[in-house]
């Protein structure tokens, strides 16, 4: 039982003074009363400092007053809403880097494998890229000192880096004698924003934008001009599992395809600032690339800003699955410490003046995130559509409010593996990589092009049976019958891992879509996207 109390209590303690807090600055009647809210402050926080008092004194454990405090910054801000949140200094960092679009360090995705930091892809234009680092490679020793069972905060530390900086990294290479020395010297580092851009025939191009940060605009205006160099006159827009991030980049990437002068987004908060309009630029768009838009529940924010204007404008086809539901604008403050909070100040509402945001008064966050997994989540969005408030597109459509962007076309994601190929999938060996890095190097001189590989070359059976070799080497246990149920599955993912460590992360992309069932379908319907290319031309 004391130990119970032992885990409990710091916890309890974040609870009551988060609550008490919350209850001190945001409750609305301090707003609307004629109550003296700097009184109610001061009396308030007087009781904060007993408690506080208290805990010190009577308390029989030591208490991290530190960790304390930090929940009950949480506390207050979950008072609020779903969004708004408190981010300790440790956590900042790393979001700063996110959005900002760069770090400093040698450029590589990578992962912990038998041990050694091993080379997943080189960051494209990186230094490790310059240098010659490929997929598959070991770095077993860092300036000499060996790297074996090291942790991923050691690799972050010893390889990330002031710009201008060297580092020397000993490379274990498949097909190579023996290790060799690489001296690398340390750069700033982009972190993309699009995962993938590709062409998936001659006409059709695939983006996909994994979030909205500072530099998702130009890098957005790139992949397009390259898809366009290429051929493409259709585009599908992947913004599956696309949390959100600025503001400002949504309006931007959804002015990439209006040509007509609207409303883009607009915004409504308590001041003044929080209350803003964005616009298109006619010249700017794109209006004669044929669209469509896949979402998924996991698209949320400024993924569903660019999804709501482009079906309120009637620019393109939205496909998929309903989306989150947010219609919150966030805006992240510093704090003195080094932390931050992100507070809602806005919400946002889409050209046609829908609210997307899913309810959450009333519920808990756990609730409210639970609400996402539920396996008939779109039956019951359906179930209530004729409750939610109904809106018009510009051609007349209606649309509706209050709990996401219903997709026009509504595309459920079928993931058919069974138990254990999805053991294999999800292994920490990453065993599809490791067999693609291993055979890509007999492969890597047998083909003139991409396509050649994607169109004519196709696994043998002693390949896969080679593959089951591999799972039993590496101690990964499978049923094999099972597994074989899933033989085409398995294919695509080698093939597909083969394709990335030959040519990199879109060829990759490339061929895992010929098993994704929702980009398979969303292809079927770019006749009603070209319809609305027709009605603005």
């Amino acid at each position: 039982m004391l130990n119970r109390l032992r885990q409990i209590w710091p916890l309890a303690v974040s609870a009551i003074i988060g609550f008490i807090i919350a209850t001190i600055l945001f409750t609305p009647k301090l707003y609307s009363s004629n109550q003296n809210i700097y009184r109610v402050i001061r009396e308030r926080i007087g009781i904060l400092n007993q408690i506080i008092g208290y805990v010190n004194h009577f308390y029989f454990d030591t208490v991290d007053m530190e960790k304390v405090m930090d929940g009950a910054f949480h506390g207050l801000m979950e008072e609020l809403d779903p969004h708004s949140t408190y981010i300790p200094a440790k956590e900042q960092e790393n979001i700063n880097e996110l959005f900002k679009g760069k770090f400093q360090g040698i450029g590589i995705e990578f992962d912990i494998l038998d041990g050694f930091i091993t080379v997943i892809s080189p960051v494209p234009d990186s230094p490790s890229d310059i240098v010659g680092l490929l997929p598959g490679d070991k770095i077993i020793a860092i300036d000499g000192n060996d790297a074996y069972k090291i942790t991923k905060t050691e690799v972050f530390e010893k390889l990330r880096g002031r710009k201008g900086t060297e580092v020397t990294v000993t490379i274990s290479r498949l097909g190579s004698n023996k290790p060799f020395d690489v001296n690398i010297i340390r750069d700033n580092i982009p972190i993309y924003s699009i995962g993938a851009a590709t062409m998936i025939d001659n006409k059709t191009g695939y983006i996909f934008l994994r979030r909205f940060s500072a530099t998702t605009e130009k890098e957005f205006v790139n992949a397009v001009d390259t898809l366009l160099e290429q051929g493409m006159e259709k585009l599908l827009f992947d913004l599956r599992g696309n949390s959100g991030g600025f503001l400002e980049q949504a309006a931007a990437i959804s002015d990439q395809f209006i040509t007509t002068l609207d409303t883009l987004v607009y915004t409504k908060g308590k001041i003044k600032e929080s209350n803003q309009i964005f616009s298109s630029t006619p010249k700017k768009g794109n209006g004669k690339l044929s669209l469509i838009i896949l979402i998924n529940r996991g698209s949320a924010s400024a993924a569903e800003i660019v999804s709501g204007a482009v079906q309120d404008l009637d620019r393109g086809l939205i496909v998929g699955e309903t989306s989150f539901g947010k219609g919150l604008v966030q805006r992240q403050l510093p704090l003195d410490t080094g932390s931050a909070i992100r507070v809602t100040i806005a919400r946002y509402y889409t050209p046609s003046g829908r609210l997307i945001q899913r309810p959450y008064e009333g519920s808990s966050d756990l609730a409210y995130y639970q609400e996402l997994y539920s396996i008939n989540r779109e039956d019951k969005i359906d179930s209530l559509k004729e409750l939610r408030p109904k809106y018009k597109t510009r051609s007349g459509r209606t649309v509706y409010g209050g709990g996401g962007i219903t997709p026009d076309i509504y595309i459920p994601y079928k993931n058919k593996i069974n138990e254990e190929t999805i053991k294999v999938l999800r292994s920490p060996k990453r065993p599809f990589f490791n067999f693609a890095s291993k055979y890509a190097i007999a492969l890597d001189n047998n083909f003139k092009s991409f396509k050649e590989f994607k169109n004519n070359w196709e696994l043998s059976n002693d390949i896969i049976n080679d593959f089951l070799v591999h799972l039993e080497k590496d101690s990964i246990n499978v049923y094999k019958d099972s597994l074989m149920v899933d033989v085409d599955y398995i294919k695509n993912q080698i093939k597909s891992e083969l394709a990335g460590s030959i040519w990199g992360k879109n060829e990759s992309a490339n061929i895992r879509l010929l098993m994704d069932n929702q980009v398979i379908q969303a292809l079927k319907h770019f006749n009603e996207a070209d319809a609305f290319v027709k009605s603005i031309n």
